[in-house]
């Protein structure tokens, strides 16, 4: 049965609102504090298959890039046959290459001078087409990927971040390979490394600060609302629970007065705030909806995000965060991992709201649907000729049988 989302306001609106924050200066206080609530975590397999459904990319991607970063891109097979157990692939390397054709050729090769040729495996001509394809994707969309760097930088609490850490992340927010070489001199007016880069004390600062890149998503959302209604729209968000999904009474009294609390943005100094306060829930929600909104598959894996957890404030229970709102994100466990997703972004296992730099995964899998689909023509073509051979054999069987037959008469006349 397909989950349809209802909204939370669904369940509360026969609650009678007693308090509000512009009302009573108090309100904040009457909330029950965060940590007697919870919220039992629900299983919701639309949101998991979408995770299940990137594993055959994921999987081809780590496996390609392993060859790329090899010298001259090319690497003997038995070296990568040793790697399948760091690289996650329960299959042998000539398996995975029949399987996902159009990825990777082989040929042979001399490892050293004099020794007998071995199989080697390169990129094929569609994977270097391709490799092509992405750097004119990540040139064209050039000005979002500096905007999410800047956001980044600016939700942080010393609006500096780790050099390490970001090129960890690189994938979850679509920045290219390189970013840190080329994007940022080329735009020192916004960033600056500072510290030892190469020994892992290095940083990237925020040089300048963009008031256009201060807006959240949440923000940008009420007033587009704003523009097409002619009505102001208060920042809230979009709080949707799928269907059969029940939070207890004392839960839902909390999230109603919760949701009554100004929206506090990612990109505003926090600092004064007491870390367990309802309002500083609020920001760290916020905080959560940016970061996974800025992400390409509005998902991160939860350790990913605890690596930035002194930057970005984060408690030390903030996966909670995750279960406790679970109109908003779902925690998935798939694959015996927690990754927090945007329940918004998804409509059951579909990704809906698609980043621009998501061109580049399609014309990766429109790579692999190619390969399969020549893969396919070659072993139809190779069974029509088997099957013409089987024929032409059983024809010339025939032939020689009668022939033998005919033989035979004449010797007897």
């Amino acid at each position: 049965m397909a989950f349809k989302t209802k909204t939370l306001y669904f369940y509360l609106q026969n609650l009678q609102t007693t308090c509000k924050s512009h009302i009573n200066p108090n309100f904040s206080h009457q909330i029950k504090h965060i940590s007697n609530l919870k919220v039992v975590w629900r299983k919701d397999q639309k949101l998991d298959q979408a995770i299940e459904n990137d594993k055959p990319y994921k999987l081809c991607a780590r496996v390609v890039k392993e060859v790329l970063n090899e010298p001259g891109q090319v690497i003997p097979l038995r070296y990568l046959e040793k790697r399948r157990e760091r690289l996650r692939l329960n299959i042998k390397i000539t398996t995975f290459l029949n399987r996902y054709p159009g990825l990777l050729e082989k040929y042979y090769d001399r490892i050293k001078p004099k020794t007998n040729p071995v199989l080697f495996l390169r990129p094929t001509d569609g994977l270097r087409d391709f490799l092509e394809e992405e750097n004119n994707i990540y040139a064209y969309n050039e000005e979002l990927i500096v905007a999410k760097l800047c956001k980044l930088l600016m939700m942080s609490k010393d609006k500096v971040l780790s050099v390490d850490k970001l090129a960890h992340v690189k994938r979850e927010f679509g920045f290219p390979n390189n970013f840190l070489v080329d994007l940022v001199p080329k735009y020192s007016n916004y960033f600056k490394i500072v510290g030892y880069p190469g020994e892992g004390k290095s940083f990237l600062e925020l040089n300048s600060w963009n008031p256009e890149f201060a807006k959240s998503v949440i923000q940008l959302r009420a007033e587009e609302e704003a523009k097409l209604t002619g009505i102001s729209v208060r920042p809230n968000f979009d709080v949707k629970l799928p269907s059969g999904f029940f939070l207890r009474k004392e839960m839902r009294e909390w999230v109603r007065d919760w949701l009554e609390l100004d929206y506090i943005s990612p990109y505003e100094d926090v600092s004064s705030l007491d870390q367990s306060s309802p309002e500083m829930e609020k920001r760290t929600t916020g905080v959560f909806h940016e970061l996974l909104s800025l992400s390409i598959n509005k998902r991160v894996a939860v350790p990913i995000l605890g690596k930035f957890s002194d930057e970005y404030r984060f408690s030390n229970a903030f996966s909670t965060v995750f279960t406790r709102h679970s109109g908003i994100f779902y925690l998935s466990l798939k694959g015996g991992i927690k990754t927090a997703m945007l329940r918004e972004a998804y409509k059951d296992s579909e990704l809906i709201d698609r980043d621009p730099l998501l061109e580049i995964k399609d014309r990766f899998v429109e790579l692999l649907d190619k390969g399969k689909s020549e893969r396919v023509e070659q072993l139809r073509v190779q069974k029509e000729e088997v099957k013409k051979d089987i024929e032409m054999m059983a024809l010339r069987s025939e032939e020689e049988e009668d022939e033998f037959d005919t033989l035979g008469c004449d010797e007897q006349m």
